[in-house]
């Protein structure tokens, strides 16, 4: 039997499948997001808080029933396991709040990222193969880092926002590469 002859249509087909599911996912997704905001930060966090219980379960295990960790190694596992199991269920508690809370401090976290990335850009200007770019990146990126801690709130929903356009544009041109996509 020749392998080199041996067609790869299953592959190709299963990326094509990828993308096509994955951009109406995102779509769909993306529509939530602008249709039902709140709805779908809540929806998000209960996905989080799920994934905080579950982690938090499996590390506690691990600490419980690992023979190769050393006590320090199985007290920390099943510490970690319990503030997750903790955190989890506290953010089911008062799912709203939680959403609340995460949207303002994801918010926060990304303005400091971006005064960070501004000035870490400017501090390697020498480096950089297009100063006048640099310059521009650095400064856009300080502006729209003090905007968004400025007024986190107005920042949380701008961002809400752009993922849910982001979603959606991005989610449709996959399915269109999908659709329109080389036969294999």
């Amino acid at each position: 039997m020749n392998t080199a002859t041996t067609p790869i249509a299953t592959p190709v087909k299963g990326a094509r499948l990828a993308l096509l599911i994955g951009g109406l996912a995102a779509v769909g997704f993306g529509i939530a997001v602008l249709a039902w905001p709140t709805k779908a930060a809540v929806a998000l966090t209960g996905v989080i808080a799920v994934y905080a219980i579950i982690s938090g379960i499996v590390y506690a295990a691990l600490g419980i029933f690992s023979k190769a960790l050393g006590a320090g190694g199985r007290i920390g596992h099943v510490l970690l396991g319990l503030l997750y199991v903790i955190a989890g269920v506290y953010a089911f508690s008062s799912l709203q709040q939680s959403a609340a809370f995460l949207a303002l401090f994801l918010t926060i976290m990304v303005g400091v990222m971006w005064v960070i990335e501004g000035f870490t850009a400017l501090f390697t200007l020498g480096q950089s193969g297009s100063k006048i770019a640099t310059i521009i990146f650095a400064i856009l990126s300080v502006i729209a880092g003090f905007s968004l801690l400025s007024s986190p709130l107005w920042g949380a929903v701008f961002l809400w926002w752009f993922l849910g356009i982001a979603l959606i544009v991005l989610g449709a041109l996959n399915v269109i590469r999908a659709i329109t996509g080389k036969k294999a």
